[in-house]
């Protein structure tokens, strides 16, 4: 069953080089979602929050987390989008980029593996263009240059089409615990905000801080890519990765704390509290 909310919430991107108003309703998958900022709290039919234990092991898992009531909590939650709410490089863009070569009958199909690399490469048709420059562009594709960009650019718009329509039909449910977590978020008055860019990704936490009213050092960042935890650390916010499937081998050192998953109970890995604790630290240390 979907959850539906009605809410007022900001997403930052760099491609707009700014903050962008959503809709006011957003339907989600199985009660899963995504919220946006501290203005939707009144609107929100909250889960009852979860009992919070201190940090123990359960079931070869370990957990951390605290009293939502200690002296610090952060003034804000942002969240990079891809990888870290929703598995959408896997399970959504790489679906919609292979739906749309089989619907065009270009014989191309990108398996897991081979989409992890084509990762590397920024830009749905950039990714396109190199691939097929590297291995061969298809027999029904055109053949000049000015061409093949219109080609490619009409790839992207079908492609970009069917993943909107798996958002639709709630086919990519959040990663486990993502709810709860912005849940207690928003019941403890801590902003929330999504960030999604694919450069300049310093330059957009700073961005969200400045427009939601809140001192970087105050921000605790949700990642899930070595690049993200670089960004967060060089806007001087705190940041913890929680893995995805084209990351995990990523290096993550300069993280302050690294899990496979945010988790809900009775697997939950951290919650608000510990990214309060994560703040505190820099006030005592």
């Amino acid at each position: 069953m979907a959850l539906r909310i009605v809410y007022s919430s900001t997403i930052f991107s760099s491609q707009r080089k700014g903050a962008s108003t959503l809709p006011s309703t957003l339907t989600l998958p199985n009660t899963n979602t995504a919220l946006l900022s501290s203005s939707s709290r009144s609107s929100i039919e909250r889960i009852k929050s979860a009992s919070l234990r201190n940090k123990s092991r359960r079931n070869g898992v370990v957990t951390c987390s605290a009293s939502p009531s200690s002296s610090v909590l952060p003034k804000a939650l942002l969240f990079d989008c891809d990888g870290v709410l929703v598995d959408t490089e896997k399970d959504g863009h790489r679906i919609s980029f292979n739906d749309t070569f089989a619907e065009k009958e270009l014989g191309v199909t990108w398996d897991v593996d081979l989409y992890g690399e084509l990762l590397k490469i920024g830009g749905g048709k950039e990714r396109m263009t190199a691939y097929f420059n590297k291995e061969g562009w298809p027999e029904n594709a055109p053949k000049t240059e000015g061409e093949r960009k219109e080609f490619i650019a009409g790839l992207h718009k079908r492609k970009t089409e069917l993943f909107m329509a798996l958002i639709e039909k709630k086919l990519l449910p959040l990663r486990p615990g993502v709810e709860k977590l912005i849940d207690q978020a928003l019941g403890n008055g801590v902003k929330v905000a999504v960030c999604s860019t694919s450069n300049e990704k310093a330059a957009i936490y700073l961005l969200a801080a400045d427009t939601l009213g809140v001192d970087p050092s105050s921000c605790v960042v949700v990642e899930d890519s070595g690049i993200g935890v670089a960004a967060a650390k060089a806007a001087g916010m705190k940041c913890i990765v929680t893995k995805s499937g084209y990351t995990a081998d990523e290096n993550f050192s300069n993280a302050d704390a690294v899990f496979d998953c945010i988790g809900d109970p009775p697997e939950e890995r951290f919650d608000l509290a510990f990214c309060g604790s994560l703040v505190e630290k820099q006030y005592v240390s």
